[in-house]
C-alpha cells in the first residue's frame, strides 16, 4: 500500500544496511583463498610463475574480469543512485494532498478554496499561528533549443514547481539556499533592461543547474561566472519566455534537486494550469498521540480481516490470486505516527472534499518502478557477461592445462596427490579473479559522483525526469568481489578437475 512506511531501498543494500552479512561474506572469500594457501602444497611460486610465462593469457583473461566487473559497478551506481534520490525525497511528518483519483502530482487539480479549509485542521502544524504548507502547481514543461551546444539533446523535460510562498515551502520541504542567492519575490518577475523586458524568477536545484548549464555554447562557458553550472543572475529559454535564477538550492540528494521553483502565478497560467496540483502539510507530531495504540490495533484489524477474506475466495475459486498478507510497519517516531495518522483523517474522516492524501515519503518511495526495470535490465546484462566471463576462465584454464601436462606428470611423480593439483590450479584461477575483480572495482569507482539524466516513474503512472548522482558504496563494491570471487571459482573448478584426473603415465606421455 502507499502508506507503507517503508522505503524501496535499492536490493543489494542489505549488504550496507546488514553489517554481519557483509562481514560475513568478506570473511567467507578471504577463508577461501586462506584455505586454499594452506592446504595447498603445490608451491605458490609455481602458480605465479606460470602466470607470469602466460603474461598475454593471463592479461587477457583478467581483462574479462575488468569489464564484467567494472561495467557492473557502473550501472549499479546509476540504478544506486535512482534509489537513493527517491529514498532521499520527502519529510516523514508531510502529508500530500492530490485531487481524489490522482496517483501522481501531474494528474492532479485543486480547488483554491480547499487549501484555506484543509490548513485550519487540527492535524496541521502551526508556527506562530501560521500553518506550515505548501500549496504548489507541479508541472513537467518541454524545452526546446534552436542551437543545441555539440552533443547535447534538442528538447528536454523540466520538472516545473509553482509555489504561493517560496520561503513557506522551503521549510515545508527542508530545502536551503546556496550562498548569493535569493527567494524569488512576490512578484514573480524581474526587469531585465531599460526597455521594460521582463523574466521569470526561479530558484533551480543544484542538479538541473548543472544540466541546463552544459546547454551553452562553447563561447558562452568561456565567459561564464561558473563553467560547470548555471549561477545566479543567469538566464535560460522555456516556452517563449526568459526565466532568470535568483537562486541554487543546496544539494539534497533528492529529486528536488532536479526541479525549478517559480511563483504559482505567473507559471500555471502560462502553461495552461491556473489551479494547485498538491498541498503539502507538516503534520503536528503531537497529533492524536493518546490514540496511537487504538489506531494501529485497528490498521491491523482491517488487514487481518482482509487476509482472511483472500483466503476464503481462493478456497472458493482456485484461480483467484494468492493470499499474501501486508506486512504493518509500526512508526517509531513522533513524526511517522502524526503524518500517517493525518493521512488517515484526511482518506477516511474529513468531509468537505474528496481527497488523495499519502505520506510523503511513502509516496516518492513508490516511484522506482523504472529503478526495478533499470536493475532487471543490469542484471540479466551481467549475467550474460557474467557466462562469457566463466567461459573464458575455463577455456583459459583448459588452455594452460593443456601446454602443461608435463608438468602435472612431474608434479605427480613427485608425490603431489591429485587434490593438491586442483587445489593449485582452481587457486590460479582464482588470483585472475581477484586481481580482475579488484581492478574492475577501481575503474567502475571512477563513476561515483558523475551525474545522469533519467526519467523515475511509480506503478499507478506518471513520472519525473531527474538528475541523478551516480553512487558507488560499499554494497555495489561487494557485490562486484563477490561476482569475481564467483566467476574465478566456477571458471577453474571444471579444468581443475580435469587436470586432477590425469595420471603421471597419461601425462608424460
Amino acid at each position: 500500500m502507499i502508506d507503507s512506511l517503508l522505503f524501496a531501498a535499492a536490493p543489494w543494500d542489505l549488504f550496507s544496511g546488514n553489517p554481519l552479512l557483509l562481514r560475513g561474506l568478506i570473511g567467507a572469500s578471504v577463508a577461501l583463498y586462506a584455505s586454499l594457501c594452506f592446504i595447498g602444497k603445490v608451491p605458490l611460486s609455481y602458480n605465479f610463475m606460470n602466470l607470469v610465462a602466460r603474461k598475454w593469457t593471463t592479461l587477457m583473461t583478467a581483462g574479462a574480469f575488468v569489464l564484467v566487473i567494472g561495467l557492473q559497478t557502473m550501472m549499479l551506481a546509476f540504478v544506486n543512485g535512482m534509489y537513493a534520490m527517491t529514498d532521499n525525497t520527502g519529510h516523514p511528518g508531510n502529508v500530500m494532498i492530490m485531487a481524489e483519483g490522482a496517483t501522481d502530482e501531474a494528474f492532479s487539480t485543486l480547488n483554491f478554496a480547499d487549501a484555506t479549509d484543509i490548513e485550519t485542521q487540527d492535524g496541521v502544524l502551526k508556527e506562530d499561528g501560521q500553518a506550515l504548507i505548501s500549496r504548489e502547481t507541479y508541472l513537467n514543461v518541454v524545452q526546446t533549443m534552436d542551437k543545441p551546444a555539440p552533443g547535447r539533446p534538442r528538447r528536454r523535460f523540466l520538472q516545473v514547481r509553482g509555489v504561493d510562498d517560496a520561503a513557506m515551502s522551503a521549510k515545508v520541504h527542508m530545502m536551503t539556499l546556496r550562498d548569493g542567492g535569493q527567494w524569488f519575490s512576490q512578484a514573480g518577475v524581474q526587469a531585465i533592461n531599460k526597455e521594460g523586458e521582463t523574466a521569470i524568477e526561479v530558484v533551480v536545484g543544484y542538479g538541473i543547474a548543472r544540466e541546463l548549464g552544459a546547454d551553452r555554447q562553447p563561447e558562452e562557458v568561456a565567459k561564464a561566472k561558473n563553467r560547470e553550472r548555471l549561477e545566479v543572475g543567469e538566464t535560460f529559454d522555456v516556452g517563449g519566455r526568459l526565466w532568470i535564477i535568483t537562486g541554487i538550492m543546496e544539494q539534497s540528494g533528492s529529486l528536488y534537486d532536479s526541479e525549478i521553483w517559480t511563483k504559482q502565478s505567473q507559471i500555471g497560467p502560462l502553461f495552461g494550469k491556473p489551479n494547485y496540483s498538491t498541498f503539502v502539510l507538516r503534520a503536528d507530531p503531537n497529533f492524536r498521540r493518546d490514540q496511537r495504540d487504538a489506531f494501529f490495533a485497528e490498521k491491523e484489524r482491517k488487514v487481518q480481516e482482509a487476509f482472511d477474506k483472500a483466503v476464503t475466495e481462493k478456497a472458493a475459486d482456485k484461480t483467484a490470486p494468492v493470499p499474501v498478507r501486508e506486512k504493518l510497519v509500526r512508526p517509531t517516531s513522533d513524526d511517522a505516527w502524526a503524518s500517517l495518522q493525518l493521512r488517515d483523517f484526511f482518506a477516511n474522516e474529513y468531509k468537505k472534499a474528496q481527497l488523495a492524501p499519502f505520506v510523503e515519503t511513502a509516496y516518492f518511495s513508490t516511484l522506482t518502478a523504472t529503478n526495478q526495470q533499470f536493475l532487471i535490465g543490469a542484471l540479466v546484462l551481467c549475467a550474460i557477461m557474467s557466462l562469457g566471463g566463466i567461459f573464458g576462465v575455463m577455456n583459459t584454464m583448459f588452455a594452460a592445462i593443456s601446454q602443461r601436462t608435463k608438468d602435472i606428470g612431474v608434479l605427480r611423480l613427485l608425490g603431489y596427490k591429485r587434490w593438491q593439483i586442483l587445489v593449485s590450479f582452481l587457486f590460479e584461477s582464482m588470483l585472475l579473479a581477484l586481481f580482475g575483480g579488484l581492478l574492475g572495482c577501481a575503474i567502475g569507482s571512477l563513476a561515483d559522483g558523475y551525474t545522469a539524466t533519467s526519467i523515475v516513474s511509480g506503478a499507478m503512472g506518471g513520472g519525473k525526469a531527474i538528475v541523478l548522482r551516480m553512487t558507488v558504496d560499499l554494497s555495489t563494491l561487494a557485490l562486484g568481489m563477490l561476482l569475481a570471487v564467483i566467476m574465478g571459482f566456477l571458471g577453474g573448478l571444471i579444468p581443475s578437475l580435469s587436470a586432477m584426473r590425469l595420471t603421471a603415465l597419461e601425462a608424460l606421455r
